[in-house]
């Protein structure tokens, strides 16, 4: 995948690979030690009507890892 400046992710809708629109990035987590980037926090849908298998932060958004992101173009892509 191509290198991706973080500034043209902020607000960056997030679907899943069955195109369902899961909601917007909030925020990314990173391990400090190492710079590897952990999980995309996404704020929900409000429209979305179906459970997720993601875990939650005490805020409400959903915890997607990393390793689960397909694409980035129009929208940031998971594997549900």
């Amino acid at each position: 995948m191509a290198d991706i400046l973080a500034e043209n992710l902020s607000g960056k809708a997030v679907m899943g690979s069955d195109g369902t629109e899961l909601g917007m990035l909030y925020n990314i987590t990173m391990n400090l030690k190492t710079g590897e980037l952990v999980d995309l926090l996404v704020e929900p849908n409000e429209e979305l009507t179906t459970a997720l298998d993601f875990s939650r932060d005490d805020r409400g958004h959903y915890e997607i890892p990393v390793g689960r992101v397909q694409a980035v173009k129009d929208y940031i892509v998971v594997r549900r």
